[in-house]
Formats: C-alpha cells, sequence, structure tokens
C-alpha cells in the first residue's frame, strides 16, 4: 500500500533525524557532538534486535516458505532478506553524514581547546610519551593473537574494539588480533589542555601494533568491532525462571555476528578470512573513517564548563499541584493530580508519596509494577523500608526488560531479601505497565486508594531527561481496575474487561478502535470527528487501517510520533487528513497521549504505557487511565497544541514518508515546545511560592493588627489581672467549693473580671 512504510526503514529515518540534532548549529557544540553517540548507540541496539531477529527470519526463509509461513513484511512486501539489503543500504548513505558531524563539531571545539590527536599530527614529545605509555602502561596488559588454519578463531566480544592486522608470512593467510577495550585503563589518553587535547588507547594499540608480533612484518591495519545479536527469546515458565534469565544473558554475549565495523580500508582478502571465521557474510562489513565506538564523545562535557558549550542549565521544578505541608496521599484524596517530568521533580513527588506510605501507619499495602528503575533507585529503597515497616509489599518486576535483565535481576534478590512478595511478568507476554496501588485504613473504617498510572519508567535518572506524564488519582473504580490488574499478573491471566482503565492484552485495542469508530460516526454525520495521539512508535495495522478509514470519513487527524510510524500522511484518497509530526530534541519524548474528540464534555483522553505497536496492544500487559478532571483534561490538551505548533525541534512527515523541519511562518515566534514546558513549570511554582508569600504577609499583618498596643491602661489590666490570678489560686476547686463561691464566681465571670 502507497501509505505504509516498513518498519525497519521508518525507524532509520527517526534515527537520521537524532543525526541531524548532531549537525544543528543552535544547538551547543558540545552537546551537539553528543548526539552523534546517541546516534550510534540507537544503531548499535537496532543491529542487535532487529537486525538480528530479522536475520534469524532469514536463516529460515526457505524452510518457512516450505511450510507455508509467510514472513514478508505486511506494509512493503519485502522479504527477510530484502529487508536486511535496504537497511544495510541505508545505514552505508548515512555514513558520511555521521563522519561530516563529527569532523565539524570537533572543528567547532577546536577554538575551545579540544583536540583529537592522530598519532601522525601528534608532535615528537608526545609521540615519544605515547611510545613510553604503550610500553609501561598497555603493552603488559594486552596480548596479540595470531590466527590460521591451525589455530582456532578468538572469540570477538559483542561491541569491543580490536585491533587486527595482516601479517606478512609465506605458509597461508595469517591475521594478528589484539583486544583493545579496557575497564582499567582510561579511553582517552590525555595530552594536554587538562585533557581536552587527546588520543585514544585503540589508536595507540593500532600504531605500536609490530611490537605485539615480533618477527611478522605488518601489512595492514585496522581497528574493528563485531555487532551480536541480542534477539532471546523466552517465556516465564516454571519456578527457576529468574535462574534461566541469568544463563540467557549470558548466552546473548555469545550469539551470532549481525554486523563487522573497519576504521579506514583494509585488506579485502583478510577481511574476506575474518568474515568466513565469523559465519558473516561481507555485505555486512561497513567501514568507518571515526572512531568505532563513539562513546567517550559524552565525557568531553565534563572538560569544559563554558556555558556557551552547553544547554542553558535546566532542573525539574517542585510540583505546582503539591502544598508541601500536607501527605501527598491526603492531597490527591482531595483532588486529581497530573505530574509532567522532567519538568517536574519526581523525587518530590512520586518518590515523596512512596516514602510517606513507607512509615505511614494507616498504610497496610503497597503494589507496584517495575519495568526499568535507576541503578541506585530510591523507589527500590522506599519499597524496602515500607517492608520492614511492617507493610505489605507486592513488587511485579519484568525480567524480560531488554538490556535491563540482569539488573532487575538483582534488584529482586535485594527486594525478596528486604521481605517483599516479588513475581514476574505473564508467560510469553511482558508487563510493561507503569502501575502503583496504595491501600490505606480510612478514618471510620474502611479504606482509601491511591493509584499511579504512567507512561515513564520509576527511574530517577531518566524522570530528568525524557518526558512523562503521571496521574496519581484516588478514584475507587481505578484502583478496582488497578487490583484487577495485579491479581491477573499473579494468576497469570489477563483483565477482559475494566470499569475506566484501558488494559492490554484484551481490553485497550479494541477500546481504542470503538473510540475512532466513534469519531467516524460524528464525521460521517457532519460533526467535527477528531482523533489525537501522542506515541513512540506506531505500526499496530489494526489501528492503522482505523486510522486510514477515520481520515476517508473526513475525521481530522493529528499524531505525534517520535520514533518509527508505518502510516504515511498526506497521501491522496487514504490519509489526507492525518497530519503527523516528530519532535526531537534535548530531551527524549516518551510521553503516550490518546485524544478522541474536539474539546466538548464528550472528549476523551488517555494516558499510558502503550505505544500503538502489536507487541503494546497486543502481546504485552499495559494501561493507560482516562483524563476526568477538566482541569488536568485542558492541561494535556493545551501541551498537545503546544507540541503541534513547535517550530524548532518538530518535523513533519511528507506524503513520501520523508520528514522536514516544521515551517515557521513569517514573523512567528520561535517555539521549542520542550523550553516552553520548562518555562511553564519555573512559571508555576514561582507563582505558587509568591502566592504563600502573599497569604503569609496578609496573616501577619492581621496578627500585627490584633495585637493590643501597650498603654498606662493596659498595664492596669495587667496588674488587675495578675490579682484576679493570685486571689484565683486561692479559691477551692469546684468539687470542694460551697454553693455561694460558685455563685459569686460565676457572677465573676459574668461581669467581665
Amino acid at each position: 500500500m502507497e501509505y505504509l512504510e516498513n518498519r525497519e526503514l521508518s525507524w532509520l529515518k527517526f534515527n537520521k533525524r537524532v543525526l541531524e540534532e548532531a549537525a544543528c548549529p543552535d544547538t551547543p557544540s558540545l552537546e551537539r557532538i553528543s548526539f552523534s553517540a546517541i546516534y550510534q548507540s540507537n544503531l548499535d541496539e537496532f543491529f542487535m534486535v532487529r537486525v538480528g531477529s530479522i536475520s534469524e527470519d532469514e536463516k529460515d526463509e526457505k524452510e518457512k516458505k516450505k511450510n507455508k509461513k509467510d514472513k514478508t513484511d505486511k506494509n512493503s512486501g519485502m522479504s527477510a532478506s530484502e529487508q536486511l539489503d535496504a537497511v544495510f543500504t541505508a545505514v552505508r548513505r548515512l555514513q558520511p553524514s555521521v563522519e561530516e558531524a563529527y569532523r565539524k563539531n570537533m572543528e567547532a571545539l577546536a577554538p575551545f581547546g579540544f583536540e583529537h590527536v592522530s598519532f601522525e599530527t601528534a608532535s615528537k614529545e608526545e609521540q615519544h610519551f605515547l611510545e613510553l605509555y604503550f610500553k609501561r602502561e598497555i603493552k603488559p596488559f594486552i596480548s596479540g593473537l595470531v590466527i590460521n588454519d591451525a589455530l582456532p578463531f578468538p572469540f570477538l566480544r559483542n561491541k569491543e574494539l580490536y585491533v587486527a592486522v595482516l601479517l606478512n608470512t609465506k605458509k597461508g593467510m595469517n591475521i594478528g588480533m589484539i583486544p583493545a577495550t579496557s575497564k582499567e585503563r582510561e579511553r582517552m589518553i590525555p595530552l594536554g589542555n587538562n585533557g581536552k587535547r587527546f588520543i585514544l588507547e585503540e589508536e595507540v594499540i593500532l600504531h605500536f601494533a609490530h611490537l605485539m608480533f615480533k618477527g611478522y612484518k605488518i601489512q595492514d591495519r585496522a581497528v574493528m568491532r563485531v555487532t551480536r545479536s541480542a534477539e532471546i527469546m523466552v517465556d516465564n515458565k516454571g519456578a527457576d525462571f529468574r535462574d534461566r534469565m541469568e544463563e540467557l544473558v549470558f548466552k546473548r554475549t555469545k550469539l551470532s555476528p549481525v554486523r563487522l565495523e573497519v576504521t579506514d580500508e583494509f585488506s579485502h582478502d583478510a577481511l574476506d578470512y575474518i568474515c568466513k571465521k565469523l559465519k558473516l557474510k561481507n555485505g555486512r562489513v561497513f567501514n568507518s573513517h571515526i572512531p568505532l565506538d563513539l562513546s567517550y564523545l559524552y565525557q568531553l562535557q565534563d572538560l569544559d564548563s563554558d556555558p556557551k558549550l552547553h544547554y542553558h542549565p535546566l532542573s525539574p521544578r517542585k510540583a505546582a499541584m503539591l502544598a508541601e505541608n500536607r501527605s501527598v496521599f491526603s492531597q490527591v484524596k482531595a483532588k486529581d493530580i497530573l505530574l509532567s517530568y522532567p519538568f517536574e521533580a519526581m523525587t518530590t513527588s512520586f518518590i515523596r508519596l512512596l516514602e510517606e506510605s513507607s512509615t505511614d501507619p494507616k498504610v497496610v499495602s503497597i503494589k507496584i509494577t517495575l519495568y526499568r528503575v535507576a541503578r541506585n533507585s530510591k523507589v527500590i529503597s522506599a519499597l524496602c523500608a515500607a517492608a520492614e515497616n511492617g507493610k505489605d509489599v507486592t513488587v511485579m518486576i519484568e525480567l524480560r526488560a531488554r538490556f535491563d535483565e540482569a539488573n532487575n535481576i538483582e534488584w529482586s534478590k535485594v527486594l525478596q531479601k528486604a521481605g517483599i512478595k516479588v513475581f514476574y511478568g505473564p508467560k510469553e507476554f511482558k508487563a510493561h505497565s507503569k502501575l502503583l496501588l496504595i491501600t490505606r485504613k480510612a478514618q471510620g473504617g474502611g479504606f482509601d486508594y491511591v493509584t499511579q498510572i504512567g507512561t515513564g519508567n520509576y527511574n530517577e535518572k531518566t524522570s530528568a531527561l525524557y518526558t512523562d506524564l503521571m496521574l496519581l488519582t484516588a478514584d475507587r473504580d481505578i484502583a478496582a481496575d488497578a487490583e484487577s490488574v495485579f491479581d491477573s499478573l499473579q494468576n497469570g491471566s489477563f483483565v477482559e474487561s475494566a470499569r475506566k482503565l484501558l488494559i492490554s492484552p484484551l481490553a485497550l485495542r479494541p477500546q481504542v478502535l470503538e473510540m475512532m469508530d466513534e469519531q467516524i460516526e460524528i464525521a460521517r454525520n457532519g460533526g467535527d470527528g477528531y482523533i489525537a495521539a501522542k506515541v513512540n512508535s506506531l505500526n499496530d495495522n489494526a489501528i492503522i487501517e482505523k486510522l486510514v478509514e477515520a481520515s476517508r470519513a473526513g475525521v481530522r487527524i493529528e499524531l505525534i510520533v517520535r520514533g518509527l510510524c508505518c502510516i504515511i500522511a498526506g497521501v491522496p484518497g487514504y490519509t489526507e487528513n492525518i497530519r503527523i509530526r516528530s519532535i526531537v530534541g534535548r530531551f527524549l519524548e516518551h510521553s503516550r497521549i490518546f485524544i478522541f474528540g474536539s474539546e466538548n464534555k464528550d472528549q476523551k483522553i488517555f494516558i499510558g504505557s502503550a505505544d500503538w505497536m502489536s507487541r503494546n496492544t497486543i502481546r504485552r500487559v499495559e494501561v493507560a487511565t482516562p483524563i476526568e478532571d477538566e482541569r488536568l483534561k485542558k492541561r494535556i490538551r493545551d501541551m498537545f497544541n503546544v507540541m503541534m505548533n513547535d517550530n524548532v525541534k518538530a518535523r513533519e512527515m511528507q506524503n513520501d514518508g520523508s520528514y522536514i523541519y516544521a515551517e515557521r511562518k513569517e514573523n512567528e515566534e520561535p517555539l521549542n515546545s520542550q523550553e516552553f514546558f520548562y518555562a511553564e513549570a519555573y512559571k508555576r511554582i514561582a507563582e505558587k511560592n509568591e502566592k504563600q508569600k502573599r497569604m503569609k504577609n496578609a496573616r501577619e499583618k492581621k496578627a500585627a493588627s490584633t495585637k493590643p498596643s501597650v498603654s498606662k491602661s493596659s498595664t492596669a489590666k495587667k496588674k488587675t489581672s495578675a490579682k484576679v490570678a493570685s486571689t484565683a489560686k486561692r479559691v477551692p476547686s469546684a468539687k470542694n467549693r460551697p454553693s455561694s463561691a460558685k455563685k459569686a464566681i460565676s457572677s465573676s465571670k459574668k461581669k467581665g473580671s
């Protein structure tokens, strides 16, 4: 179909938008160069996961055809091998832009003293220093291995650097291999300017590689890096699930290679030999004229604090909706609260709620789903403290969270040691929901509940880097739905229907499609049908087909899709009523918002953890919540509208699937939505502080105006009062006092004594 896009190629277009940030002149240089590292990190994961998965399909393609199992891509009709060819072609086309961005950013940093030195550009003194450094600090800790047909080929670790050399010999092909990645040594070797002038360790090893192979003449040399598949599949079966996950995480390091990267040019014969040993096709070799691992670029930011090189400092604000002198639970009980990250701080809102609950004697239980948490997690600490204080704490921790498996395995052990009931996601389905339920004894009997539903993980680190939304509510129907989610997770079943929440895999997509149908019916009857969504990715074919149907019926559709998007906007006859944007900027757009209906009382707004991908809508446990408070609905609508009018970091999809920067009209002010939301957060807390200050001043002024002034008459009154008090001390207590005395005192009170 002409309105559909291949998933993998669409994702590569997203990563191209990330790469564009590495070349954006409006972004400070040290921030700009970091986007080169982000681009590469994204691409590494793409090869490990997506290319790894498609490669497995390619291996079995002939067998699958025999069994009549069609594995072609539904959107593009391409087979696995055709998709891989298209992916490799697209990646190669981007490489010149990757290298150009790197070089230009290093040139931009040169006036500030930054210089990536090669051995050839190093001074004579520096070259002498590097030779001594190699012999003393590197050579004793590395070894060179000669490889030929008589010796086994060494295992090359995933994403680690190796120096490969072609050795001159008359006895067939001989390759020398030297590991060039070390956890014990710094990769950046400082040469001056407080480390801003540097050379990379693998470049030093490359230059002195001949010292590792005495008796051989080096014919050719290069740095190389292997990327291995990370596509491990496991379901949650049996009591030893955590043990099997630990085994699989280790097994991942030994999966098949899917890519070989090589610096500059290297002997074709040597590459053919290495590819044969790695069982890797030559078409999966990629050349680069810049360092193969760009992760060191993040370190450059710490070497210079010049504000011209960095983003304007921004830090999360306290949530304006939360008062500091009342418990979070009591405030949520009074009204729903919406939190927005990174503009508002997780530590003073959500984590504060957990910490307060851990010590609140009336809190009975805490239930939570964990997908990704920080290394030194305050969330984990609060949960452990709650358990130690006698609360009934239940944690569903997803051990299959990709690349966080090892971290989650260790946290599950910590939680269990603290006396917390821990269980894992359901069989064959990941639990990706962001859900918390706190139960507290109510005054006068019964229980109160606070439920939290969010779009992002319970991770303090990423909450300062990702844009996310979180609802805190005391709604009893939502609490009941949340309880059903936890019950089903523990029982290995799925929620089939809910009162208010959307819950996949059975009770989310049907409801979304039904709400779309409502808007289609409104449009067909001449009304203002409207559908809007903000998601990370979109490839669910049922939702795509419904969006096309809605567009053809005249429904106005606005989508903000950060990453891959398999529907193409503006295609005549199909998607001409669909407008699609992508925002890539300083923070990672991560919130998910669904809106059905124009601005009226019937408009429905949801936030949640699910993208519009089939893996989320029908193969994971996801939760989305309605926003019912009109104030909060307006706030989300306003946020969505700001993002739809971003003319700085937003890109508009064209009807050929390409993206261009959103057009800024003549005399229109620049609008960077992320900076706008931060400014709003600063403004809200400043206004709140000012209001509190005015109220405090008013109270003090009122107290001062009612305070009696000190005068002779007041002094006389004080003496009289003292005399009465002295007399009162001699008056018998009411119990022993005669009735006449009682009447006298009563009479004196009436007179105002």
